[in-house]
């Protein structure tokens, strides 16, 4: 009874629990294939067989084993080593646990799945049994090796091969999940057996390598993945926090290539060689675009008021016909005096055969050309306002504050362009125009999405930002209305003030920085 007070029995018990569990998955995943091969209802029936079968085999396999280790009678000799039955057993154990981890690791490097076959026909119980049997016989020589080179005692290699297989009788279904689930445990197991074989190789050729290094190693081994299971589990909590439709944008955008394309090289080092994308740019700020598009606001894609085109009733009707007569737009808001004061929207041609047969728009009478405005708040999200849109049926949307105040207007045309950028109108420049490589210039109303989209960087939008365009950005940055010439850097890029007055800034300058850097040093 002194192996019961013995710390290293216990430490050798353990760790060979642990390795017989582990490299018995495989045995069990094999088994499952085979098993639903068969009906429903003999499939457990035949996991409980092939298990016994396996404790059994190794059993007898251990008892066999052991006798041949001790068979130290040198047979022959090669040089100034001699061998024996027992060194000739260790050697070839050894290699062949070498062989089998090597083999293994590349399975699982490489990503070779064992998946079970799509045919529906099941099979006969005993044949199944029967290949369970030699599959048995083939996992239990690498757990028998195992077993040699990890204790000297018969009685703990016994008790680790009926411990890990009771324990994998009674769960092995969680076994084989947690396994799944964790592939790392696995290819640690797999460097132990390499360490086992190499060991047992050693002690085949005359040099005694101590079990007490080996617990050693494997413990410490054992202690920093289970550190890196706990990190990993922390990085998952945490990552779960993030909302699943934010992490799906971010994964995507990363495969499309979005990250990580305007940050020059460290110094000291070269430039990555150039490779072809396979998304071009407009593809990524198409699927960039619909990924986000459910986190903007309405003010980000509606025509601000600044920019809306309306007929004022006060004016003269040869200055309302002229303006209808030169606007490129279907349909116009009709208002008196001020854009507040909303009468109705109607279509452009309807104005204008009002104007033509009756000199006046009838902005009283039932079967005149204005319609009831759809006026939208500017708090609901875009999605909602979609919705709006495909019920409008045709007709634009009004978007208003909490004050009722008009603070801009909403077509189909306006959330295509947040989708796949800007579509000027015949009166119309566009909001970004390149004039040289790396220099760019933008009107103080240009979207922010679409400008980092062009600008490949994601520096300017933040999530508590109620700004929408470039001039918000910089008067939020400049927290005072910049005069003409002013600068501000960020993330690698120079927004100069190119034209301003008293009230908004109109236009900007855009320059990547390292080019122009480049410029002034030629």
């Amino acid at each position: 009874m002194e192996w019961l007070f013995d710390p290293t029995i216990w430490v050798g018990l353990f760790t060979l629990v642990l390795l017989e569990i582990v490299l018995g998955i495989d045995n069990l995943i094999f088994i499952a294939i085979l098993a639903d091969k068969l009906p429903p209802h003999q499939r457990d029936k035949a996991r409980l067989i092939g298990l016994s079968l396996a404790m059994g085999m190794r059993l007898g396999l251990l008892t066999i084993v052991s006798w041949l280790v001790t068979l130290t009678t040198p047979l022959f000799t090669l040089g100034s080593l001699s061998f024996s039955g027992r060194d000739l057993i260790l050697l070839v154990g050894g290699l062949f646990l070498l062989f089998k981890a090597t083999m293994e690791l590349h399975e699982r490097l490489e990503g070779v799945v064992h998946a079970p076959s799509n045919s529906r026909a099941y099979a006969g119980f005993g044949a199944v049994v029967a290949q369970i049997v030699v599959l048995d016989a083939v996992f239990s020589l690498d757990a028998v090796i195992t077993a040699v080179g990890m204790v000297d005692e018969l009685g703990v290699m016994m008790a680790a091969v009926v411990i890990s297989i009771g324990v994998m009788i009674l769960a092995s279904k969680p076994l084989t999940r947690f396994v799944n689930a964790h592939p790392t445990v696995v290819v640690l197991c797999l460097s132990f057996l390499l360490m086992i074989g190499l060991s047992l190789v050693a002690e085949g050729l005359g040099f005694h390598i101590p079990k007490g290094y080996l617990y050693a190693a494997i413990g410490f081994s054992i202690m920093i993945e289970t550190l890196n299971q706990f990190a990993r589990r922390n990085f998952l909590k945490n990552q779960a926090r993030t909302p699943l439709r934010e992490r799906t944008a971010d994964a995507v955008l990363r495969l499309l290539g979005r990250e990580g394309r305007s940050a020059a090289a460290p110094e000291g080092e070269d430039a990555p060689s150039p490779q072809r994308e396979a998304f071009a740019a407009e593809e990524r700020n198409m699927v960039s675009g619909v990924l986000t598009l459910a986190d903007r606001s309405i003010r980000s894609i509606m025509t601000p008021r600044a920019d809306m085109s309306w007929v004022n009733l006060n004016d003269a009707p040869d200055a309302i016909l002229r303006q209808l007569q030169e606007s490129p737009h279907g349909q116009m808001p009709v208002c008196r005096g001020q854009v507040d004061e909303l009468l109705g929207v109607a279509r452009t041609k309807d104005l204008i055969a009002g104007l033509m047969l009756h000199g006046r728009i009838d902005d009283q009478g039932r079967d005149g050309p204005l319609r009831q405005p759809i006026v939208l708040p500017e708090a609901a999200g875009v999605l909602k306002a979609i919705e709006t849109l495909k019920r409008a049926r045709g007709q634009l949307v009004l978007v208003t504050d909490e004050y009722g105040g008009v603070q801009g207007l909403l077509t189909p045309i306006d959330v295509l362009e947040a989708i796949a950028g800007e579509f000027p109108d015949e009166d119309e420049q566009p909001a970004v125009q390149r004039l040289a490589p790396g220099l760019w210039e933008a009107d103080g109303a240009a979207d922010l999405h679409q400008l980092e989209q062009l600008l490949e960087t994601d520096s300017l939008v933040g999530e508590d930002d109620e700004y929408s365009s470039l001039a918000g950005f910089l008067l939020a940055q400049f927290e005072s209305m910049p005069a003409r010439g002013q600068a501000l850097e960020r993330d690698g890029w120079r927004f100069e003030i190119a034209a301003a007055d008293d009230r908004r800034i109109a236009r900007v300058l855009i320059r990547r920085i390292d080019a122009e850097k480049a410029e002034t040093g030629a």
